[in-house]
């Protein structure tokens, strides 16, 4: 099994300190938070990924935003953005662990605003900004297994 996101995601999973827009996105983001620590591999996809599965529900209380074209282009800019920090392609299906090294880099690429275009204007800045500010203090995701690099 794999954890499918979404290039920006990426980003979102650097910060989620246990925060969103329902009690079900949280406690599905909670789930996925401890998949990815305890190894499961993330599969990169275009479009709805697990961490929208809530906001997809026939249940969702408000329109979901994850088809809009400003969310693709989100995507776009953050494997761009990621890729090149990490100095390796992203593409739509690969598959990688989210190892120590890996999330220490994007943690400090992200502080240091090297991989935050896809970040502009989301309503969740704020609060990713004070988290990447107090030294990611609070986020769920605070280790992860070892390192394996990204299929391509």
């Amino acid at each position: 099994m794999s954890v499918a996101l979404r290039a920006h995601h990426l980003l979102c999973v650097l910060t989620y300190v246990g925060r969103g827009y329902s009690e079900a996105f949280v406690a599905n983001y909670d789930a996925l938070a401890r998949r990815i620590i305890a190894g499961e591999p993330i599969r990169l996809v275009a479009g709805p990924d697990d961490i929208c599965a809530p906001l997809l529900a026939p249940t969702a209380s408000a329109p979901a935003h994850c088809r809009q074209p400003s969310v693709v282009e989100r995507d776009a800019a953050a494997r761009h953005e990621v890729a090149a920090l990490l100095g390796r392609a992203l593409a739509v299906g690969d598959t990688f662990t989210l190892d120590a090294d890996t999330l220490s880099r994007l943690r400090d690429g992200f502080r240091a605003n090297e991989i935050r275009t896809a970040c502009v204007d989301c309503q969740w800045s704020a609060l990713c900004t004070r988290v990447a500010d107090t030294g990611y203090r609070d986020v769920r995701i605070v280790t992860a297994p070892t390192a394996e690099s990204p299929a391509t």
